[in-house]
């Protein structure tokens, strides 16, 4: 039985059930009708949780004497069955329009300085990440993440799949420390098994199968299963010719090993995992693909990219690459199964010979990525299936070995301020001014340097500052950054027609994004109101995203309107 609550009277009552299959959870969403006077009281669980991917079929369970077709007679006298079910379809396609394609972030720990499990969660809260991927399973964390409703993945590290994959028992110990001992405060949806193995510890692949069988069949005896998916990153490596789509392949010396896993996959109603980074898919090209391809900018006619086979256009290398792994599953006579994102990102700092690694790249293609998933819709073979996706990363891990493109990689600094102007959230990404942008003071700049950005904006510059002064609007946060990317701003606003620049001796920067916040309004700014957002507990932060209201409430109006309408 899948329901969780039920309502009862002394001659029975009807429980409609709707199982919410999502890409990376289970979420129960459970219509309770109570045959007391039947009032239509209705309980809808873990709506927070909803990212409405695909729904199951209906299941109808009857507890009562009378059959199916009394009880319906008896409520509704002729009206007919498909009514019922006619509403409920419409109340999906409500939640799939309000709730939609969602885009989380992927935390790393090798850092100097970490933030303590608290600090990440008051980051996450600030910022409203409601999806994040653990490369481990920190028991810390997963404690900090209870009763938060955010949607975490966790992972089996690379050095524990041998030992999983061998040993069901280290299978099930491993479930019941990490798993079982935190759900259902801890809202764990999905296992990823490992990262890469097959491109990275070829030697395990044998076990890789084993490994996600042996978690499989102990969420199985805990009774989690239908909660807790596993699956394992594949990284694009394994697709040695991602261009045309059409014509994409697995390497097929991994041919037996990947039929394995989209098996797995399929029979256990999971999903594919796809670490796709468009910044190496683009450096590789050695300039065969425009720039703005990678990073979701518009094409010019001479450049727009077509698959000759499909014929279908593909506005990004990230819908290319997404559409290039569908394909090369479809070689296996397998079934659709739906692909999420795990890892994407662009770094904003490189070496000498990382030219393209760059703050301004990185923050268009992070936000415009998020424009993107957000929108709903797929790539072009698979217009339908959303492509849910996690952003590599949440801190710059400064521990990282090689090139310091692999340290540059965060969305936030430890201290939960912001490397760039960045919201996961589409609608924080307001309508910029039509002479196209804003400038900002540059995340990292010199404090002396700033000031005396600030200084002259001030001054010579004849910015107007009095929304920065104390009591003011744009007063709060107060530090020298945030007053000074006013500033900026506005003295970029007057003057840029007649010349003015956004350099202010390179701590400034340009921004696509309107950098305004609750009362504070920037200058150029089309947004005369904007929401804030809670502030982390710990170090300075620059202006909190601006938050939209959920429609939520108006779905759940309109499921006690149809049981009113019913009913009547």
């Amino acid at each position: 039985m899948c329901c969780v609550n039920t309502v009862s009277s002394s001659t029975g009552h009807l429980e409609i059930c709707l199982c919410v299959d999502f890409l990376k959870s289970q979420t129960l969403l459970s219509l309770i009708f109570s045959e007391i006077n039947f009032a239509g009281v209705v309980w809808i669980k873990n709506l927070p949780q909803l990212g409405i991917l695909r729904f199951w079929p209906l299941i109808l369970n009857l507890r009562s004497e009378e059959s199916w077709s009394n009880f319906w007679s008896n409520r509704f006298g002729t009206m007919r069955h498909e009514m019922l079910f006619g509403y409920l379809l419409l109340l999906l396609g409500s939640f799939s329009i309000a709730l939609g394609a969602f885009v989380g972030i992927n935390i790393g720990t090798d850092l100097l300085n970490l933030p303590s499990p608290e600090q990440v969660v008051a980051v996450l809260r600030s910022h409203e990440i409601t999806h994040i991927r653990l490369f481990d399973a920190d028991n810390h964390l997963l404690s900090a993440l209870s009763d938060t409703e955010i949607e975490v993945i966790i992972s089996v590290t690379n050095e524990e799949v041998l030992r999983i994959g061998q040993s069901p028992a280290a299978a099930a110990s491993w479930i019941n420390k990490n798993v079982a001992a935190f759900v259902p405060s801890t809202n764990i949806t999905a296992i990823a098994v490992g990262s890469e193995v097959l491109s990275t510890i070829p030697n395990a692949a044998p076990v890789l199968v084993p490994a996600m069988k042996n978690l499989h069949k102990s969420l199985v005896s805990s009774n989690l299963n239908s909660r807790v998916k596993v699956s394992t990153p594949l990284s694009m490596d394994l697709i040695p010719k991602p261009f045309p789509p059409s014509a994409a392949t697995f390497n097929s010396s991994w041919n037996n090993i990947i039929f394995q896993i989209l098996e797995f996959l399929k029979t256990t109603d999971s999903f594919v995992m796809l670490n796709a980074y468009p910044y190496y898919g683009y450096v590789q090209s050695s300039g065969i693909f425009p720039i703005e391809y990678a990073l979701f900018q518009p094409l010019t006619p001479v450049k727009q990219i077509v698959d000759p086979n499909t014929l279908f256009h593909y506005d990004s290398m990230f819908d290319a690459m997404v559409d290039a792994a569908y394909n090369s599953i479809s070689a296996y006579n397998i079934s659709v199964i739906p692909i999420v994102v795990t890892e994407t990102g662009w770094p904003w700092a490189g070496g000498a010979n990382e030219r393209d690694a760059t703050m301004k790249n990185a923050e268009t293609f992070n936000n415009n990525l998020i424009k993107r998933v957000l929108n709903d819709s797929g790539p072009p073979s698979q217009p339908t299936i959303p492509m849910n996706t996690y952003i590599y990363e949440l801190f710059n891990e400064d521990k990282k070995p090689g090139p310091l493109s692999e340290r540059s990689y965060g969305v936030y600094f430890s201290n939960g301020s912001s490397v760039y102007t960045f919201s996961l959230d589409a609608s924080d990404q307001a309508t910029v001014n039509a002479s196209g942008g804003f400038c900002v003071a540059r995340k990292g700049a010199d404090t002396s340097s700033l000031q005396d950005g600030l200084n002259w904006a001030c001054g010579p510059g004849q910015a107007n500052c009095s929304a920065i002064q104390t009591g003011q609007p744009c007063y709060i946060p107060d530090t020298v950054e945030n007053h000074a990317s006013y500033a900026y701003n506005d003295y970029y606003q007057k003057m840029r027609g007649v010349g003015g620049t956004c350099d202010f001796g390179g701590t400034a920067i340009t921004t696509m994004i309107d950098p305004s916040y609750g009362s504070c309004i920037y200058t150029g700014s089309t947004n005369s109101s904007i929401g804030g957002t809670i502030t982390p507990a710990f170090g300075p932060e620059g202006p909190p995203g601006n938050g939209s209201p959920s429609q939520l409430p108006n779905i759940s109006i309109m499921l006690l309107a149809t049981v009113a309408l019913l009913i009547v």
